[in-house]
């Protein structure tokens, strides 16, 4: 097979096509030159994003192809190609047509039967897959698979801060965002609206008795023919529009409450619609830094298992101490 340079490799690349032949050939010459993985990805991820979007599809079987058959010779792969993937399905999902994400589901559903990555960065690459909100997590996400790249090492813990602190700050512009535009209530108002309905029309047991204690008159037209004189018409006439104010007014006020209670169940489920959003990012995060745990506990796992491999220097004889470098000095100017 023909050494490894990042020219020949690109090349290679643009030479990839949808066919088995073109796909597994060069993927069996990538892990002839797995030593090589971490440029390996780097240039497959740069160069996904230049071509066409009927073309990104090829290189994702291509990936699929060198990570499932180098397992077996290392794990050098999946652990690169992971710090990518999820940022590279996004890319490859955002133009594409209903039939290739169905394909990229597909090879997400292979990863999770085969063992090929655990549970929780499938997660993460399907939601960066179909999610609105994947734009705002794809650098949680990318971070959370990227310990193993020299970059993500060479990160100091000021830049790290600041990266999750413009995650919190993107997060908290999108909430705004909507509820400017009155998809999404704050739960101020949503609180408001709620405690409004507390004590709604529809249950004022005053009004309701003085509606109820109306007299048969104001809505029997029969009993016209029994007033007897202007008197009688004059007090049915006073009464009749008190029966009607009272009427209008609670009709009113009924109307409104059915008003007030669509709008409160539009706010309702508005809002849980966004707290799922966040209950979903949150979980991403709480993946993120579970695994950050996993590799401070190893790290510590280690630091103790050298410790314990150190010699004890009270075992060791008594020797004389070495002269300080003040002696040195002294020994020097006497001479």
């Amino acid at each position: 097979m023909s050494s490894f340079s990042d020219n020949n490799f690109v090349k290679k690349l643009s030479e990839l096509n949808n066919t088995q032949q073109s796909i597994q050939t060069l993927s069996l010459w990538l892990i002839h030159h797995r030593k090589h993985s971490k440029s390996i990805v780097q240039i497959w991820h740069r160069e996904l994003q230049k071509v066409k979007p009927s073309k990104k599809l090829h290189f994702v079987y291509l990936a699929n192809d060198v990570i499932q058959n180098s397992k077996k010779k290392g794990p050098e792969f999946s652990k690169d190609f992971g710090t990518v993937l999820p940022e590279a399905y996004k890319h490859t999902a955002k133009d594409a047509d209903e039939k290739i994400k169905q394909t990229l589901e597909r090879i997400l559903n292979i990863w999770g039967e085969r063992g090929v990555y655990d549970k929780d960065f499938i997660k993460i690459m399907r939601y960066s897959l179909s999610s609105p909100w994947s734009e705002s997590i794809d650098s949680t996400a990318t971070t959370n698979h990227s310990h193993n790249s020299n970059a993500s090492t060479n990160k100091s813990p000021t830049v790290k801060k600041k990266k999750h602190h413009e995650q919190d700050l993107t997060l908290r512009q999108e909430i705004e965002a909507l509820e400017e535009l009155g998809q999404a209530p704050t739960t101020e108002d949503l609180v408001k609206s709620l405690y409004n309905l507390e004590n709604p029309p529809c249950s004022d047991a005053a009004v309701r008795e003085r509606i109820a204690a109306l007299p048969q008159e104001v809505a029997d037209q029969s009993c016209l023919e029994k007033l007897k004189d202007k008197d009688d018409a004059k007090n049915l006439s006073e009464t009749v529009d008190e029966a009607y104010g009272l009427l209008t007014d609670y009709n009113q006020r009924l109307g409104q409450e059915l008003v007030d209670r669509k709008e409160a169940a539009r706010m309702v489920r508005a809002y849980l619609n966004l707290q799922r959003e966040l209950l979903q990012q949150v979980e991403l995060r709480l993946v993120d830094y579970k695994r950050k745990l996993t590799r401070v506990t190893m790290v510590r796992q280690e630091l103790q298992s050298h410790i314990q491999n150190l010699p004890d220097l009270s075992l060791l004889p008594d020797v004389t101490p070495l002269p300080s470098a003040g002696d040195l000095f002294s020994i020097d100017q006497t001479h």
